[in-house]
């Protein structure tokens, strides 16, 4: 018997499992090949020169056993594994339908208090920005103002849910009905031609039905979902005006098929399939709010492209896997176009079927998700055009544990997910290229940074927040803070002149505020420009506008928005801009919010006692208001309250008025309206702006030029001051209060130190309590002092200007020299 089976063994052993064996060996035993002539040496000196043991034939002998059975070993786990995956994903493509009516009787519960508010905000946030782009025949403008889903939740499954598989990939089948007559939305649409005016429309039924699939990914982190075809879509509507809502949906025909055409069209370009969403599952959600972020793209190279495989149709684009030469096109010239939202940007041209770019690209998120297309063009010699090839996507999402999602779709509609834990973590994607047999792209994704409304960010040297020592934000109400910006530099910008220079210049608009540079004259221009704005809430963007200046009208070089929400106070934010709707070009912008001093502060030490000296010297490139191509302007000043005006100057587009208005400084917006003067008719704007004055050092003078708004061109020129008549009587070098003052201020600290440490060693609570209000009104008193620090340091400063201009002046050697110069 042992006989036999020992001849079983032998007869099962062939020569392809010895030589599998032997490669085996191979690949966990790099160093076998050095080391079996080794031994041969050995064993052949042993043979025959002289004996060393016994021992090199029996440790050979060990070792090859030992490794035998790990080889034994490894192919038992792959024949487990390939059965698990065989019984829990093969046996069925398709499970049994499996009841979910606990799933249902949830969602009615958990419904009205909690989904239902927390659905309505994240949809309507959705369905205003899609209202913001579409229109209509009937409709010029809709805004949103009332979104309530009512009480009725959606059906989920009702005939059951089944799972089915694709590859390794899971996924989830369930029916979605959702049939409700007591939701409301309320739209405000202003009417176009032959209606006009403005009508209230009511949505207050909706019924979609459709099959979800839901495919987890990432290891149970994020859940995929999508409908598997375009659901069906009712929407019903009614219009009226004021408080009435009963009139019939028929008064304005056609609005509820274009409310389902546009509700169809959004779900077909968000999630139906292949398009899909992501919802994550992170086991910390840190509870903020994601506004933007930096990415850095890096478009490396492609593979297997064909022309054939790229253009032809599907019926046609049949291969051969097995065959190379479908991929071989060594003339092709192909190009890649990187897009995310308005902002675009292209790799340089590549020969062949698999040609390597390598290019990186700077872009810039405005929420916490992002759609990155890739574009492949083809570049054909001695023409103007491109070949538009094929595209592909990867999207973004932001994580509430403060990491990052990237999914795409693979072949076969299969799934790619990849998930960066912490900002800076470099992700590589091989993805293919939508609706063709052939043609995949690599690309490599950095999230350098991502900024939240709560004041703080998280960049890659950051792993968490910016916190104060108590834990929460340092971010404060946005009441009172300026926001300096400095516009240091740009790289690579468009020129529009076939010589290739470029004079550029750039626009900075906050809110009603508008602000810009000088004009620079390269491609690559240093500015090194610091404006000052208020800050405004309601995540206002910062928008900027690059112009290269020619002689037939400015041409546009690119644009950008920045949003400004999250800036912390002492930390200047350094970041490199791309503009948008051009193929190149960036700006190094530098920003800081400053908080504006209080009521103890300078500004509201001068509002008592001070004024605001404003000099109206000249415009400029006003626009035209009079038929005959001239205008008759004045300015009309408003100061809170206050109402002042400069005289006309007749038929100029260049007036000089050289004028002086005050106003006595309380810290009113500064605002200016230029106005054509016209006897017989109502008086024409061509142009305002906002005169930023209260950060402004007292009795120190501000000259500017201010580019005009609502209008395509015109400057105003302006001399602006706060006058503090009190501090222009006190000595700057009289500084002996001061210094008595800081001495009895250190000593009132010390003090205050013994106590706290005596009173803590007898545990006092009470006496603690009335030493920290104690504390809390020195502090005050410190903070006057400061504030009485800088004005001095302020007049100190003029006061040593004012002194070396007069012996400037008064110098006849220094004079003749300057001049000489």
């Amino acid at each position: 018997m042992p006989a036999q089976m020992s001849r079983r063994k032998v007869r099962g052993l062939s020569v392809e499992d010895a030589v599998e064996f032997f490669n085996y060996v191979m690949e966990e035993k790099p160093f076998l090949p050095f080391l079996i002539p080794l031994v041969l040496f050995a064993w052949g000196i042993e043979r025959w020169v002289f004996s060393f043991s016994n021992w090199v034939p029996l440790a050979v002998a060990v070792w090859a056993t030992i490794q035998y059975g790990n080889y034994q070993r490894r192919i038992l786990v792959e024949d487990l594994n390939k059965k698990w995956k065989r019984v829990i994903l093969n046996t069925s493509p398709i499970t049994p339908l499996e009841h979910c009516e606990w799933l249902n009787r949830l969602l009615i519960e958990t419904w009205p208090n909690y989904m239902n508010p927390k659905l309505s905000i994240r949809f309507s946030s959705i369905v205003e920005k899609r209202l913001k782009h579409r229109k209509s025949r009937l409709i010029e403008r809709v805004e949103l103002q009332e979104f309530s889903l009512g009480s009725s939740p959606p059906s989920l499954g009702l005939h059951g849910t089944r799972w089915s598989t694709s590859g390794d990939q899971r996924i989830m089948r369930l029916g979605f009905d959702w049939d409700t007559n007591d939701m409301s939305i309320l739209l405000l649409a202003k009417l176009a031609k032959p209606f006009m005016g403005t009508a209230r429309i009511v949505i207050n039924s909706l019924h979609i039905k459709g099959d979800l699939l839901l495919m987890p990914v990432l290891n149970g982190k994020a859940i995929l979902y999508t409908f598997l075809s375009v659901p069906e879509v009712r929407i019903g509507v009614a219009f009226g005006s004021g408080g009435s809502q009963s009139l019939p949906a028929t008064e304005l025909p056609g609005v509820s098929s274009w409310l389902v055409k546009l509700f169809s069209d959004t779900l077909v370009k968000t999630m139906v399939e292949p398009r899909r969403r992501c919802h994550t599952m992170p086991a910390v959600n840190l509870k903020k709010k994601a506004v933007g972020g930096i990415i850095y793209v890096t478009v490396i190279s492609a593979s297997k492209l064909s022309k054939n495989g790229l253009r032809g149709s599907p019926s046609r684009r049949q291969f051969d896997k097995s065959s190379e030469e479908q991929f071989v096109d060594k003339d092709l010239q192909t190009f890649v176009e990187v897009e995310l939202e308005e902002l675009t940007r292209k790799t340089r041209v590549s020969l062949g079927s698999n040609p390597n770019w390598n290019s990186k690209f700077n872009m810039v998120l405005h929420e916490e998700t992002g759609n990155l297309r890739f574009h492949l063009y083809e570049c054909t010699p001695n023409n103007v055009k491109y070949d538009y090839l094929a595209s592909c996507e990867i999207k973004i999402k932001y994580c509430e544990d403060d990491s990052t999602i990237f999914w795409a779709i693979g072949p076969d509609s299969g799934v790619i997910a990849k998930h960066a834990e912490f900002c800076g973590k470099e992700v590589e994607l091989v993805v293919p290229f939508e609706g063709v047999n052939s043609g995949e792209l690599t690309v490599k994704l950095v999230l350098k940074e991502w900024q939240f409304s709560d004041g703080s960010h998280v960049d890659n040297s950051l792993v968490s927040s910016r916190r104060s020592l108590f834990g929460s934000s340092n971010f404060l109400p946005r009441t009172g803070r300026k926001v300096n910006i400095t516009v240091l530099e740009g790289k690579d910008l468009v020129s529009k002149d076939r010589s290739g220079k470029c004079d550029p210049y750039v626009k900075l608009q906050y809110g009603k505020s508008l602000q810009r540079t000088s004009t620079a004259h390269a491609l690559s221009p240093i500015w090194n420009q610091k404006f000052e704005f208020d800050e405004i809430g309601d995540g206002e963007y910062l928008m900027i506008k690059c112009y290269n200046v020619d002689t037939f009208g400015d041409d546009s070089i690119g644009s950008a928005r920045v949003n400004l929400e999250g800036l912390v106070e002492g930390s200047i934010r350094d970041v490199w801009i791309p503009l948008e709707k051009v193929n190149s070009g960036e700006l190094r912008l530098q920003i800081e919010a400053v908080r504006v001093e209080g009521s103890e502060g300078s500004r509201a030490a001068g509002s008592n006692n001070g004024w605001v000296e404003l000099v109206l010297i000249e415009a400029k490139d006003l626009i035209a208001a009079d038929l005959r191509g001239t205008s008759d302007p004045y300015v009309r000043v408003q100061y809170g309250n206050l109402k002042k005006r400069t005289k006309v100057m007749y038929k100029t587009l260049n007036p000089h008025w050289n004028q002086t208005l005050e106003f006595p400084d309380d810290g009113s917006p500064l605002l200016l309206h230029v106005k054509d003067h016209n006897a017989l008719l109502p008086t024409s704007s061509i142009g305002d702006c906002v005169v930023e004055y209260q950060r402004l050092p007292p009795n120190q003078m501000s000259d500017k030029w201010i580019p005009l708004q609502g209008v395509k061109r015109g400057e105003i020129h302006i001399q602006v001051t706060r006058r503090v008549p009190e501090l222009e009587k006190r000595s700057s070098l009289d500084s002996e209060p001061s210094i008595n003052k800081a001495h009895k201020i250190s000593s009132e600290m010390k003090q205050m130190m013994m106590k706290f440490q005596s009173l803590i060693e007898d545990g006092n609570l009470e006496g603690l309590s009335t030493a920290m209000s104690e504390l809390e009104a020195l502090e005050d008193t410190q903070e006057e002092y400061m504030v009485q620090l800088e004005t001095e340091q302020t007049l100190l400063l003029n006061k040593i200007k004012e002194l070396g201009q007069e012996i400037f002046n008064s110098s006849p050697s220094l004079s003749r020299r300057s001049s000489g110069i």
